[in-house]
Order: structure tokens, then sequence, then C-alpha cells
């Protein structure tokens, strides 16, 4: 069987390791991937968002199934075309994707479903935008419509930072169309969790919750990344709150997308906070979320393409979705400077050394003469589990530890926050 993966990060890296356990595979290709992912893949010079490029490729090389893991390539509608030429792929539809391609129709749909989530006011009007900062309590959230490399929600402290957000996102154009309507919502305060979920349309299957760390520095300070580290389970995530997400978000939000004629198959990220008041949905994403996935998916014990078939095809219900009773814990390994500004180019070493005792994810990596070196602003996600969210810690940071460049940066803090509240 011969699958493609489409997209090249941490998180695309972790789902070939993953599908490369199935031995019917007898031939993976990632495009654009990674200097990692090569060692499992060989790497198809495509761009993620080359749809048309990517469905000549499937069908020119007898690919049998198609993994479309980052938003964009979702958002334009690859799955669709893939579907059109007969070759399945896990992912959802364009018309399902505007989940997370539009945060106003996403807080529409939760509106109008009765989804618990932040109140709001949406707008196309900058004037009226402004005119409404007037009249609301800070801090506010301020939300660009469209995608925005995880950049485009800014949380303001006073009118004045609001009125900064909006303008540069509607009248600047710093986020270009995805600016061009916005959200402005409610601030919730409350732990975050992240919850993936397998989805077909009939059946939901909530993946081991997780813990996203997005801060650059320790004590969460700094400015927001894609994500420093993760762990999982969230201890937030309690027996009795997972049931009441099943049956307030997990379950309306299927049921409101097919109600939509948008039915969701794929991955769906939900992104929660436990508010005083219970769970509400922060954020969709219509995929697996980096570097949630780094956690979630060295806990699953079955496997994973069988899954993302079945999910494809409608049968999600026939298949059995098991994960480990123990933890894991991710460490991000990034370029000084990140988020900002870094230099890339430089030789990694201590990459042997540290796979022996845990996995190790790249992330920003290019091999060059045969030298993996950085190629990002994550360069690494280095990934372990055990039977104790402690000793998952412990394993990840020696194993990140033999591992050097220049200019490496981590967080020290990793997990420490979920030690404190009661993780085992």
């Amino acid at each position: 069987m011969k699958v493609l993966i489409v997209g090249g990060g941490g998180r695309e890296h972790a789902i070939a390791a993953k599908i490369a356990e199935n031995p019917a595979v007898e031939k993976l290709y990632a495009a654009p991937g990674n200097g990692g992912m090569a060692a499992i893949c060989e790497l198809v010079d495509l761009k993620a968002t080359d749809v048309e490029g990517l469905t000549a490729f499937a069908r020119n090389n007898g690919i049998d199934f198609v993994v479309v893991a980052p938003e964009d390539p979702l958002c334009l509608g690859l799955v669709d075309r893939l579907l059109a030429v007969g070759i399945p792929a896990f992912g959802p539809t364009k018309d399902a994707a505007v989940i997370e391609g539009s945060k106003v129709f996403s807080k529409k749909l939760m509106e109008k479903y009765g989804i618990p989530t932040a109140a709001c006011e949406t707008f196309d009007d900058c004037d009226k935008a402004l005119a409404y900062l007037e009249t609301i309590k800070y801090p506010t959230v301020v939300k660009c419509d469209g995608l925005a490399m995880g950049k485009g929600a800014i949380i303001c402290e006073d009118k004045a930072a609001a009125i900064e957000a909006v303008v540069g996102m509607m009248r600047e154009g710093g986020f270009g169309d995805a600016g061009k309507q916005v959200v402005i919502e409610e601030f919730l305060t409350g732990p975050e969790v992240s919850v993936l979920a397998f989805m077909d349309g009939k059946t939901v299957v909530p993946m081991v919750s997780s813990m996203d760390h997005k801060r650059a520095m320790d004590n969460d300070e700094g400015l927001n990344t894609g994500g420093m580290g993760t762990i999982a389970p969230n201890p937030c995530y309690t027996p009795e709150v997972a049931e009441r997400c099943m049956k307030e978000i997990f379950l309306p939000t299927m049921e409101a997308m097919n109600a939509e004629g948008r039915t969701f198959r794929g991955c769906l990220f939900f992104g929660l906070m436990v508010t005083p008041d219970g769970p509400k949905v922060i954020e969709y994403n219509c995929r697996f979320g980096d570097p949630e996935t780094e956690v979630v998916l060295p806990l699953l014990k079955s496997d994973l393409l069988t899954i993302m078939q079945a999910t494809a095809a409608g049968k999600l219900a026939d298949v059995p979705v098991v994960f480990d009773t123990g933890a894991a814990c991710c460490v991000m390994l990034a370029s000084g400077g990140y988020p900002v500004s870094y230099k890339k180019g430089y030789p990694i070493t201590g990459l042997e050394e540290a796979a022996k005792t845990a996995r190790v994810y790249h992330a920003g990596t290019a091999l060059k003469d045969g030298q993996i070196v950085t190629a990002g602003g994550r360069v690494l996600g280095v990934s372990a589990t055990a039977e104790t969210l402690e000793a998952a810690i412990a394993k990840a940071y020696d194993a990140a530890d033999k591992i050097d460049f220049t200019d490496k940066h981590l967080r020290r803090d990793i997990g420490q926050r979920a030690l404190r509240e009661g993780a085992k």
C-alpha cells in the first residue's frame, strides 16, 4: 500500500511514524516533508498548498491513501480534488474545513446550535467594530476571521489595545484577507484543554486530552508561539468534564455540521476552556494540532492508518481506538529568537543518542549534504512516554539535553503546571 502524507512539520512526522507501523504500508511519501521524515518517507518537492500538483502526483504514482494534515490545503479543497479522481483521503472536504477557515462561520454555528462558547459579535465594517469597543468590558479578545498561522487571536487588556488590534486587522491589512472580518468576543477564564477527536459524521471518538504551552519562555512569559511543548493527559480534563464535553460540545458539533450539509470526516480539534460555568469552545481546528499530535499519537495503541481509513469511509464505529493509560511529554527545541527572527542552517548533533530513549519528531529541519540542519523556528519535538507524567517529563528532558545546535532554545517547565494541578 502506498500512502502520501501532505505537510512537513512535527505533526506530519508523528503521523508518518505511526502509519509506518502498519505492515501493509510498502511505501510512504511526504510532500514536502522535512529532514527527519526523509528516514521513513520519500520526499516529494511539492508545497502542501499545490492542490493540482499533489493530485496529479497521487494519480501518477498509484497512491492508495492520502493524509492531508495542515489546514491550508484542507481549506483549499485538496480532499475534494482527491476524491473527485477516486483517491481516498483523510481530512475534511472544503465545505467542512470552513469550521477552522472562518471564525465567523464557527461562532455563528455555535450560536445557532447552542454549543457553549464565549459571547461575541462579528463585524465586516471597521467603524462599527470600533464603536462596539466603547460598549464592552475588558479584557476582550479580537480574532480575525480567516487562517492566520495561529496568530489571529489577540487578547486585549484594555480599549487602546483592542482598537490597535481591530485597526491592524481591518484597516491596515495586517492579516490580509483573513482580517477583513473580525470577531470580538468575551474573555473567558479557566484552564485550557486540547482534545483531538476522530469524527466521521456518525461517530465521535475523542483522543486522550492534552495541555499545550504557548508562551516562548518559562512561567508562561514571552510571546505566543506555535507551542513550546505539550503533555498528555490534561489533569483538568476529568471524567466529569469529558462527559459534559461529549454531551454539550462534541456530539452537538457533529450534528450541527451534518444539519448544515457540511459533514465532517477527519480529525476535529477542540480548543476548550473549563470555565466556572463549565467547558466552552475557544476554537475549532479542522486537523490534528501541533504539538498536541506529538504526545497524543505516542499513546495510541490502535493502528492509526486503519482508524483513518475507517473515518474516511464513514465506518469509524467499526474499528477499535485504544490509548495507553500512561502519560506523555513533548519538549520543543526552537531556534533562538523564535517566534520573531532567527537564523537557519545550523548542524544538529545528538539525534541518534536522544532517539534511544525518546521519539524525536522533526518540525523545522532540512537534510543538507547528508547532515540534518535547522530550517525553522520550532526545530524538533522530543517526546517521551512513561507510566506517570513526572517520569515522562524527566525522560523527555533527558533526551532533549543530548541534542545540540547553535542558539538552541527550550522551556524548562513543560508539564510543571499539570503536576501542580494533580497530574500523576
